[in-house]
């Protein structure tokens, strides 16, 4: 993977492996709408969800059994609830990851003092990645850096502003004063 790539997986799949753990809605305990069938009530008596017309995945044309959701020609089904947290590209109501509140909380968590605001440097050792010189002329090749290498501190003020950049245009919510 390219240091860049790894530099997305980490700030992104720090949201997605967030959002894992703490599903959306409440707990079943709570009634919420997990997908669970209520239960009949203490008098037997039928409710009118009960009375419903159920309706068979395998009576809707274009559904695999067992699932409500269309299965495109010459797609390989999922099994149930397989893709239900992954989020897809473009997708409707999909929300931007909050990069500055995920790298906040990382560095809450993090035994080290890093100015990863302003140093690519502490950013890719908050996101344990390799910082070294070498790691970095390659994320420079990878991000068009033109400068010359061998002046690294003006590559690394220019990497971490392009990292930030990049960040933002993937889906990342990056406040100006990180781009700046």
């Amino acid at each position: 993977m390219s240091v860049f790539g790894s530099i997305m997986s980490k700030i992104f799949g720090h949201r997605q492996a967030s959002a894992a753990a703490t599903p959306t809605g409440a707990s079943p305990a709570t009634g919420s709408g997990t997908g669970a069938a209520p239960a009949a009530p203490a008098g037997g008596t039928a409710s009118a969800a009960d009375e419903a017309p159920k309706i068979s995945p395998a009576s809707v044309p274009g559904t695999m059994p067992g699932s409500a959701t269309p299965v495109p020609p010459g797609a390989a089904p999922m099994p149930s609830g397989a893709g239900a947290a992954t989020p897809t590209p473009g997708a409707a109501g999909q929300q931007s990851v909050d990069v500055e509140a995920v790298l906040t909380e990382m560095a809450g968590k993090n035994p080290q003092k890093l100015d990863w605001r302003r140093s690519i440097v502490d950013l890719m050792k908050l996101l344990g990645l390799d910082s070294s010189l070498e790691n970095r002329k390659e994320l420079a090749k990878e991000l068009n850096y033109s400068g010359d290498t061998g002046d690294s501190a003006a590559m690394n003020i220019w990497l971490h502003k392009q990292v930030m950049q990049k960040l933002a245009e993937n889906g990342g919510k990056v406040p100006d004063s990180l781009k700046d």
